[in-house]
């Protein structure tokens, strides 16, 4: 026909049929292409699974389903890492000894204006001064899960120069929830290891020094000795959830002048503005607190130590502590777990975000120390006048009570001080009256009226009241004056005028107290 003649002979026709073929060309030849990749990567991986009696670096199969190589370490990211680091630590990024005026002075090279950079905003803050007071600095780290592993990031992420990570643990798949740089390849390995390898990828000019031990009593010099250099610790962080070891570790670093903070319990805690930064003695509603502010007691230890602690109290819909399972009795030495003398053990309940708050909470207080950066913290309620009152009371009652019997009470001395009213105060009726459970106007009183001869006085001028401290409850000030007149001077027995649960707590503070009476110092 003429018409296709015409349009074979047309050249825009002729160019548009080259264009399509081209084009299908091109795209048999990419498929084509992809095709035979595909196949050679098929090819190539077939060929790279070793038999079953060949040798092969996979071992084993992680409790995730992983496979595990015998050297978790042996990876490109964490030779790198640890050459980046290595080469930092030798002098590619360190300084030396750090002083800013003098190497601005003198022209910083180039490894130090990357740690400047790094650093700029804590540089703003804290001024060259404080910045380089922390990069001098030499912090140990003592426990490094969810509190520990986010203080020591934060440190490290800051300018710390030297962090010295000791924890005995290894990183599990519920770590995860709270630990601040584990991942699910860490599972397994030390938690010591673990944090040095991430946060070498942040701050390879940190010095690390990793151990993977148990804190004790027996092994505290040669675990918080000095750096390599001579250096002393400049600070402790207390990071354990151990009560033995936490105890240990706080009186080691009392004993020994060295600064140290302590982090109380994270679990079952879920309110953020009640954290609180305070002496060891104004801690409360935390069982671990109150257990370690007892045993430190008992060596002698009332105050001093700074510690962060939560307010927060629990209640109704809010977690509690689990029963422990059946395979954690097997493992024996249960009692080791428990935060109180024949407290039964339980699991406890961690959201995740409350450890971080507490370990950074815990780094942040250090960085001001360290730095020398002025921190004022909303101060607690000095309680030593209110125990000097209490005190003050008691010697009162106590006379009262020994005229109403006919003795003389001119001279009566007693044998309870500041201290002990502190003790019983807070840690055995934990701030609060038996009788009402009122927190305001406290007062001691005695719970029986004292029978046959109970003031000695054997020595001439000298009146000693036979006053034990187990004999004393806590209630308020009004709730005393009716036990005074109805119990202590008509006699009464504390059953006729109290019910039965108000009986029935003091028996249970009473041997409370008593188990741990003995100890005291």
């Amino acid at each position: 026909m003429p018409w296709i003649s015409d349009i074979t002979g047309s050249h825009r026709v002729q160019l548009a049929v080259t264009a399509v073929l081209s084009g299908c060309i091109a795209a048999s030849a990419v498929i084509g292409l992809q095709e035979a990749r595909k196949r050679y990567n098929e090819y190539e991986l077939k060929d790279s699974i070793p038999g079953l009696d060949q040798p092969h670096d996979i071992e084993q199969i992680n409790d995730f389903g992983g496979a595990v190589p015998e050297d978790t370490e042996d990876t490109t990211e964490a030779d790198r890492s640890a050459a980046l680091a290595r080469r930092a630590r030798f002098g590619d990024y360190d300084e030396g000894v750090f002083d800013l005026q003098r190497d601005k002075a003198l022209g910083a090279d180039r490894s130090l204006d990357l740690i400047l950079e790094q650093l700029a905003r804590n540089r703003v803050f804290l001024k060259d001064e404080g910045l380089s007071k922390l990069r001098k600095a030499f912090v140990i780290v003592v426990g490094c899960g969810g509190v520990g592993s986010h203080a020591a990031a934060a440190l490290a992420r800051s300018g710390c120069g030297k962090l010295r990570l000791i924890d005995f643990d290894q990183v599990t798949l519920s770590s995860l929830n709270r630990h601040a740089v584990a991942t699910l390849a860490d599972v397994g390995t030390p938690k010591v290891l673990c944090l040095r390898k991430r946060l070498e990828q942040v701050t390879p000019w940190t010095h690390f020094e990793c151990r993977n031990e148990l804190f004790g009593e027996k092994t505290a010099d040669a675990q918080l000795s000095a750096w390599k250099d001579g250096q002393k610790p400049d600070y402790v962080i207390d990071a354990i959830d151990n009560i033995a070891s936490k105890v240990a570790l706080l009186h080691y670093c009392h004993t020994n002048k060295i600064p140290v903070i302590s982090s109380m319990g994270a679990g079952c805690k879920s309110d953020p503005t009640r954290v609180f930064i305070g002496d060891m003695s104004t801690s409360a509603e935390d069982p671990l607190s109150r257990s370690t502010r007892r045993r430190l007691r008992m060596l002698g230890v009332k105050d001093g130590i700074p510690v962060v602690f939560s307010s927060e109290k629990t209640g109704p819909g809010k977690a509690q502590l689990l029963p422990l399972p059946d395979d954690e009795f097997e493992k024996g030495a249960v009692h080791e777990l428990g935060v109180l003398q024949d407290f039964r053990v339980r699991i406890l309940p961690v959201l995740g975000t409350m450890p971080a708050v507490f370990g950074l909470c815990v780094a942040n207080h250090v960085m001001l120390e360290i730095s020398g950066y002025p921190h004022d913290y909303v101060q607690s309620k000095a309680r030593d006048k209110m125990y000097d009152g209490i005190l003050a009371q008691l010697q009162g009652l106590e006379e009262r009570i020994a005229k109403s019997d006919g003795s003389d009470p001119v001279g009566l001395r007693i044998p309870v001080t500041a201290d002990d009213v502190g003790y019983l105060i807070e840690e055995v009726f934990h701030g609060r009256s038996v009788i009402s459970g009122l927190a305001s106007r406290l007062a001691l009183a005695r719970w029986r009226k004292p029978e046959g001869e109970w003031i000695d006085s054997r020595t001439r001028g000298q009146k000693a009241d036979k006053l034990d401290l187990g004999q004393l409850v806590c209630m308020t000030k009004d709730e005393m004056l009716k036990h005074e007149q109805q119990v202590l001077k008509e006699g009464k027995a504390p059953e006729e005028v109290y019910d039965r649960d108000v009986v029935e707590l003091v028996e249970r503070r009473m041997r409370e107290e008593k188990a741990f009476r003995t100890q005291r110092p």
